[in-house]
């Protein structure tokens, strides 16, 4: 049910370790570059895309039952990928964490989401996303609270059994902000990232964090100040949390392209500023329509990035009774929310196999329906 592509031997060792109960996280950031035209397909139109985490968010802590203030957005095909996570949180009755790291709509109060007093980013294009204070001060946030979090996983474990976090991310138009702080970083990644469409639409992305890079001027040393000119919030705050985190407990970074830009976030932002961190505490989980994307290179990506382990769930929905989950299989959505790691902690923790995955997730679109 899981295939590790990228350091194989690293990744086999860290999944023998970590089969206990992991803690979900979820951060949630906002960046203007989703309101771009044709940018993305999580949501169908640009005023879509603006509720779409907040929609997600709200989906992953109470699920199809409740009443949402938010409800899931129209997308151009396909179901939220949130609608797998949560059929693995609520069977496997996950801890879940929700942050918002920079919304440019507030999440509902019932969520109970920790505001870390960030702000939303203006687009890649802008050259000056996000003011360098304010992602200082996410950084921090994330610092302190991937302590936390590990420390909070690692008390409850033994040696043949341990917990880990699961760090996923809701930022819509996010595979263009990775493609900007990976390009920024100096590695090659125009052609390799994925993204919400069936086919990727590179030249669109590439000519966006162009515009930025130009508007951007000189490139910094710092990443911080990368971020602040091209990134997103979730990305520094994601960052933290994984660099503190991995001293106490394993890390599953949950997403594709976004998640291998945050650790290599994270590897640059520990070598600049010195940080202790144990990387080899640290995988990226995802699905295998990311891995296997044609229109990508996602394993290219993570092999040029370099000592991460890339795991993906083998989750197959060609059998589903719903249309809106076989269209995974034709290259839609692909990945978010932490859907890919969620399956593969169901797995790791309680051996789930195909079908039970499938049953999961597809009672919570009969619960949709019932709605």
């Amino acid at each position: 049910m899981i295939n590790i592509y990228t350091q194989i031997q690293s990744g086999k060792a860290w999944v023998s370790k970590h089969c206990g109960l992991p803690i979900f996280v979820c951060v949630l950031g906002f960046t203007e570059t989703a309101l771009i035209p044709g940018i993305s397909a999580a949501g169908l139109t640009p005023e879509d895309r603006m509720y779409t985490a907040c929609a997600d968010a709200e989906f992953l802590y109470h699920g199809a039952s409740h009443n949402p203030e938010y409800p899931l957005p129209p997308l151009t095909a396909g179901a939220s990928p949130v609608v797998i996570s949560r059929a693995v949180v609520e069977e496997l009755k996950l801890p879940v964490y929700i942050f918002n790291a920079g919304l440019i709509k507030a999440p509902p109060l019932s969520i109970n989401a920790i505001d870390l007093k960030g702000t939303h980013a203006l687009c890649v294009s802008s050259g000056n996303a996000i003011k360098l204070s304010v992602v200082r001060h996410l950084f921090q946030q994330g610092l302190e609270w991937g302590e936390k979090l590990g420390r909070g996983a690692s008390l409850s474990q033994d040696c043949s059994n341990q917990r880990y976090v699961i760090l996923s991310e809701c930022v819509v138009g996010g595979t263009t902000t990775a493609l900007a702080i990976l390009t920024a970083l100096g590695i090659n990644a125009a052609g390799k990232v994925n993204s919400s469409h069936p086919v990727c639409n590179h030249t669109q992305k590439l000519a966006v964090v162009q515009t930025g890079l130009q508007r951007m001027g000189k490139i910094s040393d710092d990443p911080l100040e990368l971020v602040a000119s091209l990134g997103d919030p979730m990305q520094v705050v994601v960052a933290g949390m994984a660099i503190a985190a991995s001293r106490f407990c394993g890390v599953m970074l949950a997403g594709g392209t976004q998640m291998l830009a945050v650790y290599a976030l994270s590897r640059a932002c520990a070598n600049f500023y010195g940080l202790e961190w144990q990387p080899t505490q640290i995988v990226v989980g995802t699905t295998r329509w990311v891995a296997s994307d044609t229109s990508g290179a996602t394993i290219e990506l993570a092999s040029l990035i370099g000592d991460v382990p890339l795991i993906a769930t083998q989750l197959n929905l060609t059998n589903s009774r719903y249309e809106q989950l076989r269209v995974y299989e034709q290259g839609f959505v692909k990945e978010g929310v932490g859907a890919g790691a969620a399956c593969i902690a169901a797995y790791l923790y309680q051996n789930w196999q195909q079908e039970q995955l499938l049953m999961a997730i597809e009672k919570q679109i009969d619960k949709l329906k019932q709605n």
